[in-house]
C-alpha cells in the first residue's frame, strides 16, 4: 500500500479532526445560496406551439407554407424581428426585459406535427411572458399575411373566374336543353336556334364541360376553405406554469448541499495536510550535532 493514497476511512477521520472547517465551509456555501434566493429576480417561462401559415391552392409542386420551416427559424432568430417584437408590447430594446427575451428564446421545430415550432422563453413576470409569446406570433404572422397576400388573391380570383364561367356554361346548357326539345316550332327562336340533332350533341359536350368546372370549382374552394388555408397563428393559449423558472429552489438548494459538501471536505483536506505539514518540519535555528566516536579501550 502507497503512502500517498486516500482511502474513506482516511477521509472520514480528517473530516472528524478538522470538522470546524467543513462546517465553516459548508454553512457558508449555504448561507450565499439563501441570499441568492432572496436578491435574484424570478424568471417566469411561457411556451407556445405556432402553426406555419399556408395557401391551399399553390401550385402544383410548390410548397404551399407561407415560409419554410427552416427558413421561419432563421427569422424569429434575427436581432430586428426580436427588437419589432418587444416594441410592440411597448419595451425598449435596451431593456433588461428585452435582453433575456433574446436570451432565452429557445425554438424547438418539429416538421412532422404540422410543422409546428414549439417556442420557450422567459421574462420577469407571467403576464409579460405570455405577452411576449403572443407578440413574437402576432409579429410573425403579420409578415406571413404580407407574403400570402399575392397567392391568396390570384387564388380566389381564379375561383370567381370559375364561377362566372360555370353560370355561362349553364345558362348555355338552358338554351341548348330548349332548342333539343322545341322540335320543328315554327317561330323566331326556333329559327334562330340550332336544330335538335345539332343541340342534343352540342348538350352532351357542354354537360362535360360543366362537370369539369364544377370539379374545379369544388376543389378550389376545398383548398380555400379553413382546412387548406389558414395564417400562421397559436396552436394553443401560450402556457406559463404557476412557478417560477428561475430560481428554482430545490434545484439551488440541491447543488448548494453538494457544492457546500465538496468545498468542506477540500478545506479540512487542505487544512489537515498544512498541519501535517507544519508537525514534521525541522525547528529553525537548531542543528543536530553528529556524536562523537567513542574510543576503543587499550591496554
Amino acid at each position: 500500500m502507497e503512502q500517498n493514497e486516500i482511502y474513506l476511512i482516511d477521509t472520514w477521520r480528517i473530516l472528524l479532526r478538522e470538522w470546524k472547517w467543513f462546517v465553516t465551509m459548508l454553512v457558508l456555501v449555504l448561507v450565499c445560496v439563501f441570499a441568492f434566493m432572496r436578491v435574484a429576480r424570478p424568471q417566469w417561462e411561457a411556451t407556445a406551439w405556432v402553426q406555419i401559415g399556408q395557401v391551399g391552392a399553390a401550385p402544383p409542386g410548390q410548397d404551399p407554407k407561407a415560409e419554410p420551416l427552416a427558413r421561419v427559424l432563421e427569422r424569429l432568430q434575427l436581432v430586428p424581428f426580436q427588437d419589432d417584437v418587444v416594441q410592440s408590447i411597448g419595451l425598449l430594446p435596451t431593456t433588461r426585459e428585452a435582453h433575456l427575451y433574446r436570451k432565452s428564446l429557445k425554438l424547438d421545430p418539429l416538421p412532422y406535427a404540422g410543422p409546428l415550432v414549439k417556442i420557450t422563453l422567459r421574462a420577469y413576470s407571467p403576464k409579460q411572458a405570455v405577452q411576449l409569446a403572443n407578440a413574437t406570433v402576432d409579429q410573425l404572422e403579420a409578415i406571413h399575411q404580407r407574403i400570402e397576400a399575392t397567392p391568396l388573391a390570384h387564388a380566389r380570383a381564379r375561383l370567381d373566374e370559375v364561377q362566372a364561367e360555370l353560370q355561362a356554361a349553364l345558362a348555355d346548357r338552358d338554351r341548348l336543353v330548349q332548342a333539343a326539345t322545341s322540335g320543328n316550332k315554327d317561330d323566331a327562336a326556333s329559327k334562330s336556334a340550332p336544330g335538335p340533332m345539332l343541340a342534343s350533341a352540342l348538350l352532351s359536350s357542354k354537360n362535360e364541360e360543366i362537370h369539369t368546372l364544377q370539379q374545379t370549382k369544388s376543389d378550389l374552394a376545398d383548398r380555400l376553405s379553413a382546412t387548406y388555408t389558414y395564417d400562421t397563428s397559436l396552436m394553443w393559449p401560450a402556457y406559463v406554469p404557476d412557478h417560477p423558472a428561475f430560481p428554482n429552489p430545490v434545484l439551488m438548494w440541491a447543488v448548494g448541499m453538494v457544492l457546500g459538501l465538496f468545498l468542506g471536505t477540500l478545506a479540512a483536506i487542505a487544512r489537515n495536510a498544512l498541519r501535517r505539514a507544519a508537525a514534521t518540519q525541522p525547528v529553525w535555528g537548531k542543528s543536530i550535532q553528529p556524536k562523537k566516536p567513542i574510543p576503543a579501550l587499550t591496554d
